[in-house]
C-alpha cells in the first residue's frame, strides 16, 4: 500500500480541494495508507483492506468488525496508524516467524512487543498480545524461562512487583548494577527487604559477590536495630534474608547484630499476632527459628492454634506434628470442638486437612462445631464464609463426618442444620440432599414424611431390641475404637508396609457396611407383640398346625417378625416363602409351598393364636431379616 502512496496523495489533494477532508487530516490518512495498520479504541487492532477515494472511506479488517467502512474524515480522526513492525501487524502479516522467535529467541520476541508498547509492557499485556496466537503451550513454563533471561540481559528492567511494567533500554546495566541500585533507591526496612531478596535468588549470576553481600548486611544490620521492636515481623524477615545472603557469600556473622533468637525473646507471647504479619512463604521458616529459639514452643503454639487464619493454623499444625506432639494437638482438637469453641479458621484446617491421622476425632460433633463455629462469626463475614463455601464446595465433608453417627445424632444435626442462619434455603436443600442420596434412611427423618407401608417391616419387640443393641454397640463402642485404630496405624509411618492399617481400613469398610445395614433396616421396622392377630385365616403371630400331604406327616409352624427365625422349634419370619404361601388361607385348605429346590404340599388343620400359646424358645439363630 506504500508504493500508492503518491497517487493516494494526488487523490487527498483531491478531497482537501473539495473540502472533504482537511489537511491535517489528509496527512493522517496518508500515514495510516502508507502503513497499512490501525488502532481503534473500541474495536482494537485493524488492517486497511481498502482505500476508496471516489467514495471517500476506508475498509478496514478489525478482529470483530470484517470489512468494515469508515468515511475517511472520521478515520484520520479516530484512527491511529500501526507500524508495519508492531507485534499486532507482524501477527497478522507473519506469524510463524513470531512462533519460531518465541521457540527460540525469548528476549527478541519480548523486545519486539516492548518497543510495540513504547519501551515498556507489564506481564498481563505481554501475555494477552501472545497467548494464544504466538505461544500456544505453557505460557507460565515459557515465561519462567524467559525472565530468567531477561534479569541476566542488561537491556531490561525486570520490577519486583508484576503490575509494573518491563522496561527496554538501549544502554547496557549489569544485573549487579540494577539490582543495588535498587537496593540503594529503596525507602524502609519493607523496600530493601523486597530487594534484597531479588538479589539473594540471583546471587549466583553477582559479580562481586563478597563486596555486595557486606554492603546489603551493613544496610539491613542499621535498620533491623531499629526496627525490631515498633516492626517485628519485618525485622524478621530482614534477619532471614540477611542470613541467605551471608550464607551464599561464605562470610560470618558481625558481632552484635540483632539475631532471630532475640526477636522471639522479645516477641514470644505475640506469636500469633507476628505470623500473621510475616508474608506465608516464610511461615515456616519463622516457625523453625521460634522452636530453636523457645524452650516451651509448642506451649506457644497450642495457645495460639484456635486464634490464628488457617494458614497460620495449617503451618502451626505442622510444626507441632514435626515435633513430636501430634497427640497434644489432636488433644487440643478434640476438647475445642467438643466445648464447641474451635475458631472457623481452625475447623476449616481440618476439613481440608481430614486425613486418617485425625479419623478419631472426625466425627458429627466437628460438623455440629462447625455450624457453631459459624454462627458465632456470622458477623465476621470474611471468616464465616470461608468455612461455609468450602462446605458447599466439598461434596464429601458433611457425608464423610456424619458416617459414623446413628439415626438420632443425624437428626439432631439436620434439625441443627435445618434452622441454621448460616445457609440460605437453596444451600440447606444441597447439603440435605447429599445426606438423603448417602443415606437413604435419613429420608424420612429430613422430609418429615412417614415410610409408605409396603416398605416397613413387621417385627418382634424382642428382635427390634436386639437389633437396636447391635446398631448401639456398632457406632458407640466399635466405629469409635476402628477409628482409633486407624489414626494409631497410620501414625506408623509408610502405608505401604503397613499392614495395621490396611485391615484397620479394611474394618472400617465392613462396620459401615453394617451400620448402612442396620440405619435402613431400624427406620422400617415397626414392633409389635403379635396381639390379636386373626386366626380365621393364617396371618402374622399365628400357630399353624399343617399336614405334609406327600408324606402324611404333621408339622407346625409359628409365623412371627422379620428378624424371628429358629428352624427348630418352627419359628418362621412372615417374609420366608413358606410364611407368604400360607398366609391368608384358611383352615382345612391345601397350598403348595417352594421350598428350597422342591414343591411341598400342605394342608392347613388348624390355626391358632400366637400369644395365648406357650411361646417358643425366645433365641432365634439368625438375625438377618428374610427375603419375600
Amino acid at each position: 500500500m506504500g508504493s500508492e502512496n503518491n497517487s493516494m496523495k494526488d487523490e487527498f489533494e483531491k478531497l482537501v480541494a473539495t473540502a472533504k477532508i482537511t489537511r491535517p487530516q489528509m496527512e493522517a490518512l496518508l500515514q495510516l495508507t502508507d502503513n497499512g495498520y490501525c488502532w481503534h479504541r473500541s474495536w482494537g487492532f485493524g488492517k486497511i483492506t481498502t482505500v476508496d477515494a471516489v467514495f471517500g472511506q476506508f475498509v478496514i479488517d478489525f478482529q470483530t468488525k470484517k470489512g468494515h467502512k469508515m468515511d475517511l474524515a472520521f478515520a484520520a480522526e479516530s484512527l491511529k496508524p500501526i507500524s508495519k513492525d508492531h507485534i499486532y501487524a507482524r501477527k497478522v502479516a507473519d506469524i510463524e516467524s513470531l512462533r519460531q522467535m518465541a521457540a527460540l529467541h525469548h528476549l527478541d520476541l519480548i523486545k519486539l512487543v516492548l518497543q510495540s508498547f513504547g519501551g515498556k509492557a507489564t506481564i498481563d499485556q505481554i501475555q494477552q498480545v501472545l497467548v494464544p496466537d504466538v505461544i500456544k503451550d505453557d505460557w507460565k513454563k515459557w515465561w519462567e524461562a524467559a525472565k530468567r533471561e531477561l534479569k541476566k540481559d542488561g537491556h531490561f528492567q525486570v520490577p519486583l512487583k508484576k503490575s509494573e511494567p518491563i522496561v527496554y533500554q538501549a544502554k547496557e546495566t549489569s544485573l549487579q548494577e540494577r539490582l543495588m541500585g535498587d537496593f540503594r533507591a529503596a525507602k524502609g526496612l519493607k523496600a530493601r527487604h523486597t530487594v534484597a531478596h531479588e538479589i539473594q535468588r540471583n546471587f549466583s549470576d553477582i559479580n562481586d559477590k563478597p563486596g555486595t553481600a557486606k554492603e546489603i548486611i551493613a544496610a539491613l544490620n542499621a535498620e533491623i536495630a531499629t526496627h525490631q521492636r515498633t516492626q517485628p515481623a519485618t525485622a524478621l524477615e530482614a534477619i532471614f534474608v540477611r542470613d541467605d545472603i551471608r550464607e551464599a557469600a561464605g562470610l560470618t556473622a558481625t558481632e552484635g547484630e540483632i539475631t532471630s533468637n532475640q526477636i522471639w525473646q522479645q516477641e514470644a507471647r505475640r506469636i500469633a499476632e507476628l505470623l500473621e504479619a510475616v508474608p506465608g512463604a516464610k511461615h515456616r521458616r519463622a516457625l523453625h527459628s521460634f522452636k530453636a529459639a523457645t524452650p516451651d514452643w509448642d506451649d506457644s503454639l497450642v495457645n495460639a492454634l484456635n486464634s490464628v487464619s488457617t494458614k497460620v493454623a495449617t503451618e502451626m499444625a505442622e510444626a507441632l506434628i514435626e515435633g513430636g506432639k501430634l497427640d497434644r494437638l489432636k488433644e487440643l482438637l478434640s476438647r475445642l470442638i467438643s466445648q464447641h469453641q474451635a475458631s472457623s479458621d481452625l475447623l476449616l484446617w481440618l476439613a481440608k486437612e481430614r486425613s486418617d491421622t485425625y479419623a478419631d476425632i472426625l466425627g458429627p460433633e466437628v460438623f455440629r462445631a462447625m455450624l457453631t463455629a459459624m454462627e458465632r462469626d456470622q458477623f465476621n463475614e470474611k471468616r464465616s464464609n470461608k468455612l461455609r463455601d468450602f462446605i458447599l464446595d466439598d461434596s464429601t465433608l458433611l457425608v464423610e463426618l456424619i458416617g459414623s453417627a446413628d439415626l438420632e445424632v443425624i437428626k439432631d444435626l439436620t434439625r441443627a442444620l435445618q434452622l441454621s442462619p448460616c445457609f440460605d434455603d437453596m444451600d440447606k436443600r444441597s447439603l440435605l440432599a447429599r445426606i438423603v442420596k448417602s443415606y437413604p434412611a435419613m429420608q424420612a427423618l429430613i422430609s418429615g414424611e412417614q415410610t409408605k407401608q409396603e416398605t416397613t417391616y413387621q417385627v418382634s419387640w424382642e428382635s427390634l431390641e436386639r437389633r437396636k443393641n447391635e446398631y448401639a454397640e456398632l457406632v458407640q463402642k466399635s466405629i469409635p475404637a476402628n477409628s482409633k485404630e486407624i489414626a494409631i496405624a497410620r501414625s506408623y509411618g509408610d502405608l505401604r508396609e503397613n499392614h495395621e492399617y490396611k485391615a484397620a481400613k479394611e474394618m472400617q469398610k465392613i462396620l459401615m457396611r453394617r451400620k448402612s445395614e442396620l440405619e435402613s433396616q431400624l427406620v422400617r421396622a415397626r414392633g409389635t407383640d403379635f396381639a390379636n392377630a386373626k386366626t380365621d385365616v393364617v396371618s402374622i403371630g399365628t400357630i399353624v398346625n399343617v399336614t405334609d400331604l406327600e408324606h402324611n406327616q404333621a408339622e407346625h409352624f409359628t409365623i412371627l417378625g422379620a428378624w424371628d427365625s429358629n428352624p427348630d422349634q418352627g419359628v418362621i419370619s412372615y417374609l420366608t416363602p413358606v410364611a407368604q404361601s400360607l398366609i391368608g388361607h384358611k383352615p382345612g385348605e391345601e397350598v403348595e409351598v417352594q421350598s428350597d429346590s422342591e414343591k411341598k404340599r400342605y394342608r392347613i388343620d388348624a390355626i391358632a393364636a400366637y400369644k395365648t400359646a406357650e411361646a417358643p424358645a425366645a433365641a432365634p439363630q439368625s438375625e438377618q431379616p428374610a427375603t419375600v
